[in-house]
């Protein structure tokens, strides 16, 4: 009999920590950047020209993490039958933890070690293994280190669902394992609410243990290959991939022909490994390997500290590319089925898609996790039916609590010394109707910000200081019109919160002696805090007193993917020095051949 059931999952964890209240108001910038859109085909091209995100107002960052991990026991939900046992972490976007196989007593997925995060989410916050659902615009979604919405479907079904932020889109992920199965059955929904559309972005990211036996299967000839140097070209693929044959971080599109079965694998020297299959309107398949240079290697110990392989992602998206948006009308939904299971697993994918079907709509049973408020929020500003996905007002919480009080046009100001909570961003009109204060008028700044008002946005925020004295609006003052010395007010105001961002910008201002005057009391001796000083000292031209905060040794627990700040520094700093010490292992992070 398939069974369902609630569990905990123990591990060496890094807390992911508390959200940073700073608005981020600077634009996203992506990993990926196309440089020759103009040589694509014209729908590929429309494609990656619609519907980029430039912001995830109105979430907020997640870098509140370090290094340290202890043992934690997070809330685990586990569908099982006689053939699979599938784990599924509902505070962690629902991630699919882990696929093991009872017949061969084998795991499928690649299962980490450890809950570690790292900077490559849209928030920042993100961590390696298992599946991970992406739903919003190119990256890491914002819901990876979220809460979903979790019950019981039937007796051998799950349902997690929520509230996606940054598109205003509910989606539902219903997870079955019928007792004859060989496969995991996952049934994906995306639904817009609105009269207009949304941009739509799907890629179901899977990791898998990679050995040095480990191909890579997909039913295509070519793929479109990015190597985070900015193009995006076609070339041909082998038959079977060898991950281990790429020095440098990539991605590998697989080309699909339209209305072909889509699936992707991933098998070790004996052909075991795991196959993920789907209806066709899931058409994109992608390989994305580390490669074999000690950046990726680095890279691959920074996420999973302790494994015992390494691993590579296959994907599987509803856009050919993951540099590209498709376009969701008001009103109408997109819905597909997805498997999940050994290589040689069969299974009927249209009629099991069929059955999900006849129960997609239907309310869910027991409750078995609690996600946010946010959704119940929404519904309560613009009423709309959700069959299947409840936001019941018992989900509604001291965060959404201000917003509710707007409905009624009014909210209240808080102690300015305590910093904002993010804005809804898109609640513009209750903002503007609403009895101003600081609070109110810091609110709409950043609504005005995000909808391209600069000069509203500035507007807001001095009046929000006419009103009361508040670092968080001076703050944005100062990221607004690039000035140093109002974020250098700001650090006065609120060091804790404002360190870092006002050392960074008096060392792109030239003013080293001014970030280390700031340095000597920021509250704080993080990582971050030690690479500021190190760069701070070698602006203020001491190049040995920089080499020796590197030599000492530090970690920045936040480090981009993409960033290239440590080993810059270094090679700065040996410049400046006029040595050639190569730059230490610990320090290289570098995805390309630059």
């Amino acid at each position: 009999m398939t069974r369902v059931f609630r569990t905990g999952l123990t591990l060496p964890a890094a807390p992911i920590g508390p959200e940073n209240p700073l608005p981020p108001l600077t634009p996203l910038t992506a990993a990926q950047q196309v440089t020759n859109v103009d040589e694509l085909p014209p729908d590929l091209a429309d494609g990656v020209r619609y519907g980029k995100l430039d912001s995830v107002l109105p979430c907020l960052l997640q870098n509140g993490y370090g290094r340290e991990r202890t043992e934690r026991t997070l809330p685990a939900l586990v569908l099982e039958n006689g053939r699979l046992r599938a784990t599924v972490l509902p505070s962690l976007g629902g991630r699919l933890y882990s696929l093991y196989d009872k017949v061969r007593e084998r795991e499928l997925l690649f299962r980490n070690p450890v809950l570690q995060p790292a900077n490559l989410a849209l928030r920042d916050a993100w961590f390696a293994g298992g599946v991970e659902w992406n739903l919003g615009s190119t990256g890491h979604t914002t819901m990876t280190c979220e809460p979903m919405q979790a019950a019981l479907i039937g007796t051998d079904g799950l349902r997690l669902w929520e509230w996606e932020r940054t598109r205003n889109l509910p989606y539902q992920l219903d997870f079955r394992l019928p007792e004859d199965s060989p496969v995991l059955l996952v049934g994906i929904r995306v639904r817009n609410p609105h009269a207009h559309e949304v941009p739509l972005y799907w890629w179901s990211n899977i990791a898998v243990p990679q050995t040095p036996g480990t191909r890579v299967l997909a039913p295509a000839e070519f793929a479109w290959h990015y190597g985070y140097g900015g193009r995006l070209d076609r070339i041909p693929m082998p038959p079977e991939i060898d991950p281990s044959a790429y020095e440098h971080a990539a991605d590998f599109f697989f080309d699909l022909e339209p209305g072909q079965r889509p699936w992707i694998a991933a098998v070790d020297e004996t052909g075991y490994g795991l196959r993920q299959t789907s209806t066709r309107l899931l058409r994109g398949r992608k390989l994305f390997v580390w490669g074999t240079s000690a950046g990726g290697s680095r890279w691959q110990e920074w996420l999973s500290p302790g494994s015992e392989t390494g691993y590579l992602e296959i994907q599987a998206g509803l856009a050919r590319t993951q540099l590209e948006h498709l376009r969701l009308p008001g009103g109408e939904s997109r819905d597909w089925l997805e498997t999940y299971g050994p290589a040689d697993a069969e299974s009927d994918v249209d009629a099991r898609y069929d059955e999900w079907l006849a129960v997609a709509d239907r309310e869910p049973g027991e409750w078995l996790y609690a996600g946010s408020g946010w959704g119940a929020l929404e519904l309560r500003r613009r009423p709309v039916a959700l069959p299947g996905t409840p936001f019941p007002e018992t989900t509604l919480g001291e965060r959404q609590r201000p917003w509710l009080d707007l409905l009624d046009g009014k909210m209240a100001a808080p102690d300015p010394r305590t910093p904002p909570d993010g804005t809804l961003v898109t609640w513009r009109g209750e903002l503007a109707a609403a009895e101003p204060n600081w609070l109110v008028w810091y609110h709409r700044g950043v609504a005005h910000w995000y909808a391209g008002d600069k000069v509203a946005a500035e507007q807001a925020w001095r009046a929000s200081l006419e009103d009361t004295e508040n670092a968080w609006a001076v703050r944005n003052l100062g990221i607004a019109t690039d000035d140093a010395s109002l974020l250098r007010r700001a650090f006065d105001l609120a060091p804790a919160e404002l360190a870092v961002e006002a050392i960074d910008a008096a060392l792109a201002a030239g003013q080293a002696g001014e970030a280390l005057t700031m340095l000597a009391t920021a509250p704080m001796r993080n990582g971050r805090i030690r690479l500021l000083t190190a760069r701070a000292l070698l602006a203020a031209g001491d190049a040995a007193g920089a080499e020796e905060v590197f030599l000492a040794g530090f970690d920045v627990p936040d480090i981009r993917e993409g960033d290239t700040s440590l080993s810059d520094t270094w090679a700065e700093i040996q410049r400046a020095l006029g040595g050639d010490r190569p730059l230490p292992r610990r320090y290289d992070f570098r995805m390309t051949a630059r």
